[in-house]
This record gives structure tokens, sequence and C-alpha cells, in this order.
């Protein structure tokens, strides 16, 4: 029942995630990603097979990523990080909503478990993405911010982003079976329960 839910939580939480992306774009005025059928929650039009499959083997994956066109938006750098920013937002967004769910709801059961599955995977899905690191979100939201005359070098490590972040990953882990130590670990389950008492904080 457990992985029945956290089936279920990958499935909202990945297709809410990449529906953002593609509904900021839209509304920033570039039609690319609402011309290819991303702007839904259908999990057909955003599932990745092979991302899918990568968070049960190696704890990391995927969806399928939403294209844009930088010439529609008026605000090419502002923009992308404003539709970079919608993915990890949503989930946040769906974490709050699922909170109210489960404390002022009777929900209990398998409901409750997808339910409760649903809000953490949100909040993990958030914190991972917020790294500035390609092809992470939190890539693009930094480069906003990059002045013009590192412009250059800032693509150049955007381009390079895949192989940091699998170096990372890979690299954590070897340290953590060395030293018994995970900085990403330590980063999501520190950012997981400052968030966590946030949202309840507020419902």
């Amino acid at each position: 029942m457990q992985l029945i839910a956290l089936i279920i939580a990958l499935v909202v939480c990945i297709s809410v995630h990449e529906a953002a992306h593609a509904w900021v774009a839209w509304k920033l005025g570039d039609p690319t990603a609402k011309h290819a059928g991303r702007v839904t929650l259908n999990p057909k039009a955003h599932l990745d097979v092979l991302g899918t499959l990568m968070i049960f083997i190696a704890h990391f994956g995927w969806g399928k990523p939403v294209p844009y066109n930088d010439n529609n938006l008026k605000h090419p750098r502002r923009d992308a990080a404003l539709i970079s920013l919608a993915g990890p937002a949503s989930n946040l967004l769906t974490a709050l909503v699922i909170a109210f769910l489960i404390k002022y709801l009777p929900i209990s059961g398998f409901l409750f478990l997808v339910l409760q599955s649903i809000f953490a995977l949100s909040i993990i899905l958030m914190l991972f993405n917020l790294l500035p690191i390609a092809p992470l979100d939190g890539s693009k939201f930094v480069g906003a911010f990059i002045p013009e005359s590192k412009q250059n070098w800032y693509e150049s490590f955007v381009h390079q982003g895949p192989i940091w972040i699998i170096l990372i990953i890979v690299g954590d882990r070897l340290i953590n079976e060395i030293v018994g130590f995970s900085f990403l670990g330590t980063y999501l389950q520190y950012g997981y329960d400052f968030v966590q008492a946030g949202i309840f904080l507020i419902t």
C-alpha cells in the first residue's frame, strides 16, 4: 500500500510541477509548451519513462522538460527565472493544500497515506529543484541575477550542469558510505523540517 501511495504521489507531484512551468510560460507570452500539450495535469504529458524508473533505481529522476522559446518572452532573463520558479512554487502550494486537507478533514486509511506521501514528496521535489545546478530549476533562477559580464561563463556552467549533478549525487553517496554523512541528505532533511514547520504554522 505504501508503494502504491508513493507511485500516486510521484505522478501527482511531477505532473503539477511540469504543468506549472508550462502554464507560467504560456501566461508570459510563449505558447510553445501549450502547443505541445503541456498545459495540463494529465500525467501522460509530463512523465518520462526513464526518469520515473530512475527514481526507484537511483532515488532521483526527472519529468519531460517543458519547452519554451526565449524569443517569445518580453523579458527573457526575468521570465525564464519565473518559469523555472513556477515548478517549485507549485509543489509548495500543493503541500500547503494537502496540509489543510489533512488538518481539517476526517481523512484516514489509504487516502491519508496518499496525501501524506504527496505532502512529503512535494516538499522534497521543491527543495531538490531549488539547487542552483542545471538542469534543476534553481540554475535558471540564479541565472537572472548573474551579471552580463559573467553570462558566458554561467552559460558554460549550465551546459555542463547534468554532469555536475551526477557527480554531486554520486560523490555525496560515496562520502556517506565512507564517513556516514550526506550533504544532500542533511540539506533535504533540515529543509524539509523547516518547510513543514512553516506550513503547519500557517495552517
